[in-house]
């Protein structure tokens, strides 16, 4: 499982040349902190270029309301591509986190630029198999592991990668609200509450106000790998 991507983001991949060519088929966009860069359902076929700041990528689940939350993606990143590609309605829900400023490209240019620089379209072509096998191992995460695991591995994750992360001496943490977790692992917000409990009593973890601060990396690792019985007793088939 894993909400960031592993691989060099779409723009930096690019030939110098063909960096410059994209860059002057659209305009600047900017998303304010909260505002829908894309909508799952909508119908459109432009795609945008992350340059600064980051999105979370989202969809809606049969609860309703409830989310679940896919993946984080930041700048140099490409996102659209499918609906550019296919001209069907988007697939996912795509928020700001903080302000996002983007280049905007519409489709039909997009899909030009595709076919006259062969290098490119084998990168977009790479990043959907990609963000595939990704979500193949979500489903299998859904199906196989608990609450606490998912929720380990994701704090792992977040923290490990998260743009602050480099170079900083402070103890390695996420800045999430609860119902955030929730959504970054497919579970409901108290399924999540609890499994927080279970680690915050063993002192794996400390919480706070939208922050949860990682104690001890090494055993929160072994539990997000199974390697290790839930501190407390966790039930295995918790799964939210």
């Amino acid at each position: 499982m894993a909400l960031l991507e592993r691989s060099q983001p779409f723009l930096p991949a690019l030939k110098s040349a063909e960096c410059e060519s994209l860059m002057g088929l659209g305009g600047r966009q900017v998303f304010p902190p909260g505002d829908h860069l894309f909508q799952e359902g909508e119908r459109g076929t432009h795609v945008l270029i992350v340059l600064r700041g980051w999105g979370v990528v989202s969809t809606a689940t049969q609860r309703g309301t409830a989310k679940l939350t896919l993946g984080l993606r930041g700048p140099g990143e490409l996102l659209g591509e499918m609906a550019a590609l296919d001209s069907r309605p988007r697939s996912a829900t795509v928020t700001a986190l903080g302000a996002v400023e983007t280049l905007l490209v519409p489709g039909d240019r997009f899909r030009r630029f595709l076919i006259e620089n062969p290098h490119a379209g084998g990168l977009v072509m790479s990043q959907l198999s990609s963000r595939l096998r990704s979500a193949d191992g979500e489903r299998r995460s859904l199906a196989s592991l608990t609450v606490l695991q998912r929720l380990s591995a994701r704090l792992l994750e977040l923290a490990e990668g998260s743009p602050s992360a480099s170079g900083s001496s402070a103890r390695p943490g996420v800045s999430l609200a609860q119902e955030d977790l929730a959504a970054a692992v497919g579970a409901t917000r108290e399924a999540v509450a609890k499994a927080l409990g279970l680690l915050r009593n063993q002192k794996i973890v400390r919480t706070g106000t939208r922050r949860v601060e990682i104690l001890d990396t090494e055993l929160l690792r072994l539990l997000a790998g199974g390697h290790a019985a839930p501190p407390g007793g966790l039930p295995e088939g918790q799964d939210g």
